[in-house]
């Protein structure tokens, strides 16, 4: 494993990096970077996991065998059945909007990419999960006008660290009836039932005709009785307060039902909405459980490149908005832009990044296979970007998430040899029932396994953790919540990017390569050291540059016959000015590089979180490949 020494400082729940003083890097950690991605092993795993999120009776073919019965009586003492669904994350509680939001995204992955999933043998775990939660969903709402929308609560639940199967907290169940309403979990749960009905739609007819029975009346009771889910169910506020309101929820639900049903009222609904719902309003940057206006503009501009949905110009405005957000991400907009750490993750919250990094990778995805097939280009203000540069934008986010990044550390639990050991989850960081059944009391969960700095006694297969922070750094640590826990909801759109990475795309935009053909890496070449290098620029004074590129090779290891090289870079302002722009260009790269924002074909520009270099001081990037010391160039600077 690599050896991560890091100075942390504690302020209860958080954390912040305050040094770093040693990175090393063993063999097995770096060949997760240099070697392809084994995508189908990822799209299993991704699913793997939410056989260990599952609460109620487990079926005979379950997966996850440390996982027992758990939350058998869900519902009971209310007078329904609320047993089955999925935990939403590292706690025991059902909370309705992620889960619907999840099902929503594991069914749009199976529409789009359900064929390579088929290739992989992973499309029947796709629809399973699917079912095991909309069979939750519809136990959920027996009355038109009824949905129950959370069992337990988080507050007596985080109080108690115990594993499902020892539950002694609250299950009391909450609804949202015309009394109380919910317009944003009625709505999602609405487009989570109509999506769904399209996966099964070849597989399961009846079935999915059951599902969009209970779309459309949820959708109904969406629009009629309006109101925030969390104003009617309160003990959610604290864990998922709707932040965006339910107008959102209501277009979602919309173009969900017309995407599923062909039915113009739908579509008519989200065009003459748009206004009064912010659908063409609001110009996006992100994508999650709580914010859907980036999807709905997606799905818009979906159905105008395909020719349906009528011929109204609000498509065109939708479409504009889906642009946006695609050159958001890009980094192609004026002023409004994704941010990017130094190793080049989308960096758009602290607590559980990644949600959004696979919420995005999956819109890019689908769009850039949207566009190839109408042959098409997006205008971004900062140029025109075609299919394969968007999807190369997904794949590189995938990518980072599994490895390809600076601490060469695997996001997804379960993927590699290098990946979080003490996840923020109660199942797995306590022994499995199965193994020892003696009872796991409320408080003595945190004193026997909370505060344990072992690994977690149970892998959890295929989880996705919130994350590396804005500076590409983790900690592996239980505590460590807003990194460290995994959710449903990370995973759900992640399954479609990686069926569509695995198998390609609408016209195999990435066609799988065989490994046999795989292209060879470098000629190992032993290590020579170069001396620094001085560029000149025209204020140079006295024969000193005022950019001063100093590099060094921080270590090596042999792996196949090749001799891998890390060389730290120090870029010094030798001026007595603040350097406020760098352009640089390389000669002789043949592997990764952090640290450096790519600007146009081997050209590389300042980080994004990097503004300026003051007088006399430095930044630095890193590279690695199988080939001697990389030639820096320096294309043009700018000093004020």
């Amino acid at each position: 494993m690599g050896l991560l020494v890091l100075r942390v400082e504690m302020h209860g729940k958080g954390f912040s990096y305050h040094s770093l003083s040693l990175f090393l890097i063993t063999v097995s950690t770096l060949l997760i970077k240099l070697t392809a991605f084994d995508y189908l092993d990822a799209l299993g795993k991704s699913l793997i996991f939410y056989e260990g999120q599952r609460s109620g009776r487990l079926p005979s073919n379950q997966r996850v065998d440390w996982r027992a019965d758990s939350a058998l009586h869900d519902g009971l003492s209310q007078g329904v059945d609320l047993t089955g669904g999925y935990y939403d994350a590292g706690d025991n509680v059902k909370f309705g909007l992620p889960m619907a939001f999840t099902i929503t995204m594991l069914s749009w992955s199976v529409l789009e990419y359900g064929n390579q999933m088929a290739l992989g043998h992973q499309l029947d775990y796709a629809l399973g999960t699917i079912k095991w939660g909309t069979d939750y969903l519809i136990r959920a709402h027996q009355e038109p006008d009824v949905l129950w929308g959370e069992v337990g609560d988080g507050n007596t639940d985080h109080y108690c660290w115990q594993r499902p199967e020892d539950m002694t907290t609250s299950r009391y169940a909450y609804k949202i009836d015309s009394n109380n309403p919910g317009s944003d979990l009625a709505g999602e749960t609405a487009a989570a039932m109509a999506a769904a009905s399209i996966a099964f739609r070849n597989s399961d007819r009846p079935y999915a005709d059951q599902l969009i029975d209970h779309a459309k009346q949820l959708f109904t009771f969406a629009n009629t009785y309006r109101g925030k889910y969390d104003s009617s169910i309160a003990v959610a506020r604290n864990f998922y307060q709707s932040k965006s309101g339910y107008a959102d929820e209501l277009l979602w639900a919309g173009i969900w039902l017309y995407e599923a049903t062909s039915d113009q009222y739908y579509m008519d609904y989200v065009i003459d909405n748009a206004g009064s719902l912010g659908g063409t309003g609001w110009a996006m940057t992100e994508f999650s459980w709580d914010v859907k206006y980036a999807g709905v503009q997606v799905l818009a501009a979906k159905a105008l490149l395909q020719g349906r949905g009528g011929d109204s110009p609000v498509l065109g405005s939708y479409k504009s908005k889906a642009e946006f957000f695609v050159c958001a991400c890009l980094q192609k907009n004026y002023g409004q832009n994704v941010r990017r750490t130094p190793g080049g993750l989308m960096y758009f919250h602290s607590w559980n990044n990644m949600q959004y990094v696979t919420s995005a990778a999956f819109l890019l995805s689908v769009y850039s296979d949207y566009l190839l097939s109408a042959h098409q280009q997006i205008p971004c203000p900062g140029g025109h970007v075609d299919p394969a540069e968007i999807l190369n934008l997904a794949k590189s986010q995938i990518d980072y998430l599994l490895g390809n990044n600076p601490r060469a550390t695997s996001y997804m639990v379960g993927f590699g040899s290098n990946f979080p050991q003490r996840v923020h989850h109660r199942g797995a960081s306590i022994v499995s029932y199965k193994v020892d059944s003696n009872f796991v009391s409320c408080r003595g969960g945190y004193a026997d396994w909370y505060s344990r700095s072992g690994s977690d006694p149970n892998v959890l297969v295929g989880a996705v953790v919130g994350g590396p922070d804005q500076d590409d750094n983790y900690a592996d640590d239980r505590d460590n919540y807003e990194q460290s826990e995994p959710a449903t909801y990370n995973n759900g759109p992640l399954v479609g990017v990686l069926a569509r990475l695995h198998g390609g795309g609408y016209a195999q935009l990435y066609p799988v390569t065989p490994k046999s053909s795989a292209r060879s890496p470098p000629v190992p070449v032993p290590y020579q050291p170069v001396k620094s290098s001085q560029a000149h620029h025209p204020h140079a004074r006295s024969g000193l540059s005022d950019i001063v590129i100093a590099q060094s090779m921080t270590t090596s290891w042999s792996f196949r016959g090749l001799i891998y090289y890390r060389f730290e870079v120090s870029v010094i302002n030798n001026s007595s000015l603040h350097l406020q722009q760098l352009d640089l260009s390389f000669a002789g790269l043949h592997g990764a590089l952090w640290g450096l924002s790519k600007a146009g074909p081997n050209i590389y520009s300042f980080p994004q979180w990097l503004k300026s270099v003051p007088p006399k001081e430095d930044f630095k990037f890193v590279y690695i490949h199988a080939a001697p010391q990389a030639k820096v160039n320096i294309i043009s600077s700018t000093f004020a």
